[in-house]
């Protein structure tokens, strides 16, 4: 299973760079990050192409396919579906606080997540050296070794297993599935073709335990920890 979910990322990446190919403005590059929080980080690596538009080619339009390696120590994922986070679905979620008492959490001691997912990349060029811009996954899958985790609910708990939830779809705030990286970013050039780009990544990532320890309001069996990290990294341009 896990040869097919390369495959058809391998597809995605060729077909996104044979159509980048056939305009004439564009650009392409790879760009390699590391990120750091209080006990995680990630490793990310991308392809991107982005197609130059406006007057002055000042604004990029992309999209491609990125990798991000998560790892941690002493995570907490809390509840993850948003009709328990919010108590319904839909875009209405990302203005709605949390339901305190529909959230629980699941400790993992040493999460460690390989995310695969095709992105979406805008950017707009202040000068010729630098450039602002935001990034975010769409859709992909994860893949994860199983690893044994606390279940915790007040002062009960429960020791059970879980792995990286497979599947990774972008809709809206807790309506999300799987994990997803995005990036708020600048970037200078260095030369004509490397630039540094530094930001904030904030980062999904998602497990789903072997059984659902989660009872109330309904049965659940999936977690969510959403990390703010600092980023660092490189983007070479090929063309």
């Amino acid at each position: 299973m896990h040869r097919i979910f390369l495959f058809l990322f391998i597809i995605i990446l060729f077909v996104t760079h044979s159509f980048a190919q056939q305009s004439s403005k564009n650009a392409n590059s790879i760009d390699l990050g590391l990120a750091f929080g209080s006990s995680q980080g990630t490793f990310s690596g991308a392809f991107i192409h982005n197609w130059e538009l406006g007057k002055k080619k000042n604004i990029e339009v992309g999209a491609g396919g990125r990798l991000t390696e998560y790892v941690g120590a002493n995570q907490y994922y809390s509840t993850a579906p948003a009709k328990l986070t919010s108590g319904s679905i839909g875009p209405g979620v990302f203005f709605k606080e949390n339901i305190i008492e529909n959230v629980d959490t699941f400790l993992i001691a040493k999460p460690r997540v390989l995310a695969f997912n095709a992105m979406i990349n805008l950017g707009y060029c202040m000068t010729e050296k630098f450039t602002l811009g935001f990034n975010i996954d769409v859709i992909g899958f994860s893949l994860g070794s199983e690893k044994s985790g606390n279940y915790i609910n007040g002062s009960k708990g429960q020791v059970t297993t879980a792995q990286p939830s497979p599947f990774n779809l972008l809709l809206i705030s807790d309506n999300d599935l799987g994990s997803l990286n995005s990036e708020f970013y600048g970037k200078y050039l260095l030369s004509k073709k490397l630039s540094l780009k530094a930001g904030f990544q904030f980062l999904f990532t998602e497990y789903t335990t072997s059984i659902e320890v989660q009872q109330f309001p309904e049965p659940n069996d999936r977690f969510r920890n959403k990390s703010g990290l600092v980023t660092v990294g490189i983007s070479l341009t090929l063309n």
